[in-house]
């Protein structure tokens, strides 16, 4: 019985949410151009808490849309959020090699030994979504995704994706 009410959760939330984010922070250099199925999952930061979630050696996430270096016009886009070798579930549920996106805009990683912060640049995506509305303002913008466990804190080793910059105009 719980098993059918967590999954009905999952595929409730994949329409997504609509998040404004303000031009504060706007990035000014560019990430490298790679496709998103090259993204892999980052080696343990020396800053990492022991104890923390274990994720699997070759997890990875990353973004499907929007790709580096893409304009969007009118600054409305959905983020397609991907991850390997690891599922999404909701915060909360605390199952082996699960978590849930969030998504960083204009902003360098947080420190990968505490909870996620949740502001206008640390969006979370805790009911288990893997798409994103966002409204962002015209100019240079940055986007990466952090994996989650069920307390918002990130795995050991942490899954990242790359760091991907977009124009919006």
């Amino acid at each position: 019985m719980r098993r059918r009410k967590m999954l009905g959760a999952l595929a409730m939330t994949s329409i997504g949410v609509t998040t404004r984010v303000s031009a504060q922070g706007a990035a000014s250099s560019a990430a490298s151009a790679t496709p998103p199925s090259t993204a892999t999952a980052s080696p343990a930061s020396a800053t990492h808490a022991t104890g923390a979630t274990p994720s699997p050696p070759n997890a990875m996430c990353y973004i499907i849309w929007p790709s580096d270096g893409t304009v969007i016009t009118g600054g409305k886009l959905w983020v397609r959020m991907g991850l390997r070798n690891m599922g999404v579930c909701p915060k909360g549920f605390n199952r082996p090699n699960t978590g849930h996106h969030h998504l960083i805009v204009d902003a360098d990683l947080p420190p990968l030994d505490q909870e996620i912060p949740s502001d206008r640049n640390h969006l979370h995506y805790g009911a288990g979504e893997t798409d994103a509305h966002l409204e962002l303002p015209p100019g240079k913008h940055t986007l990466q995704l952090l994996l989650g466990d069920y307390n918002h804190r990130p795995h050991d080793p942490p899954v990242y994706s790359k760091k991907i910059t977009i124009v919006v105009r």
